[in-house]
């Protein structure tokens, strides 16, 4: 039965251990799967993102990614229990939820909000964030550029402080002080510019004010912590008091963070042919209307119907 094949398959997911490469989890716990997971999940999210574009169902999408990945990582398991539970529920971020040793809160999190039928939030845009962060993990990731990857899509989609930045504190690839500060900046945001937030937990203002950090700041250890390098804070202090994207792209630009995708604009070529075909129509049927009036009047009798017995 379809219940049982999902229960087993959860089960199996659950009881295999998903980093494949010991010495790849050890050396680098921002990317604890290993990189062949991500480079995988990369492409999953990708051609999910561009088949549904081309308006490929879901599930027909996912038996065929399913058999392209590579079947030593435990990405085809995890498409398995996603492609049942979208038949049974009629979504997959559900099943994202719950492998939580595979898929991060905050994956799952970007796939719900773009699930939603109340929000905006496009569907292939989530998918398309979620590659960039997969392709970005496989390579060299810093817990600095997770962060701010992740912050400007909160940012620049409307997703929600709240349980966003509740879902970025979440992520295996912070240690206990990048959640403590993640928790801390979502009662602040808002009320303090992102910038001087950045800045003040930076190497640059820990070396400008070393000695009297731990007096301006009431003597808060986990405060003056430096969470961000000296680079971040020079991009950070040029940026106060400005858009918040123009810092973004400033980091995009300097040290070549992942740049979150935008919603591309309609085209307005591609349904500029199709308005000008139907107006030719109908202009062309009242040409012949206006045509047969003429000639000696309007025909009614073509268009009567026999009643229904």
């Amino acid at each position: 039965m379809p219940y049982d094949e999902t229960a087993n398959s959860r089960a199996e997911i659950t009881a295999t251990p998903m980093n494949t490469d010991l010495s790849d989890s050890q050396t680098n716990p921002i990317a604890p799967l290993g990189r062949e997971e991500y480079v995988e999940q990369a492409h999953f999210f990708g051609s999910l993102a561009e088949r549904m574009q081309a308006n490929v169902p879901a599930q027909e999408v996912l038996q065929s990614v399913q058999e392209e990945v590579l079947a030593t990582t435990k990405l085809p398991m995890a498409i398995d229990f996603m492609l049942s539970e979208l038949r049974h529920a009629g979504v997959f971020s559900t099943a994202m939820a719950k492998l939580g040793h595979y898929f991060t809160p905050f994956q799952s999190y970007v796939i719900g909000e773009a699930e939603n039928e109340r929000g905006r939030f496009d569907l292939r845009i989530g998918l398309e964030v979620l590659q960039r962060e997969a392709a970005y993990r496989a390579g060299e990731p810093t817990r600095q550029g997770v962060f701010l990857y992740q912050f400007e899509t909160l940012c620049r989609n409307r997703l929600g402080y709240d349980r966003g930045l509740d879902a970025v504190a979440a992520d295996p690839a912070f240690d206990q002080t990048w959640r403590e500060w993640i928790t801390t900046i979502r009662r602040q945001v808002g009320m303090v510019d992102i910038a001087d937030l950045i800045y003040v937990h930076s190497e640059l203002y820990r070396r400008r004010n070393m000695r009297h950090s731990a007096e301006a700041i009431g003597g808060d250890a986990a405060a003056h912590t430096a969470l961000f390098g000296e680079q971040e804070g020079r991009i950070a202090l040029a940026n106060r008091k400005k858009d918040p994207l123009f810092l973004f792209a400033a980091f995009h630009r300097q040290l070549k963070y992942p740049e979150v995708p935008r919603t591309a604009p309609p085209d307005e070529e591609k349904t500029l042919l199709p308005q000008i075909a139907r107006r030719l129509e109908q202009l062309e049927k009242r040409i012949s209307l206006v045509e047969e009036e003429q000639r000696g009047g309007f025909d009614l009798t073509k268009f009567y119907k026999r009643p229904e017995p």
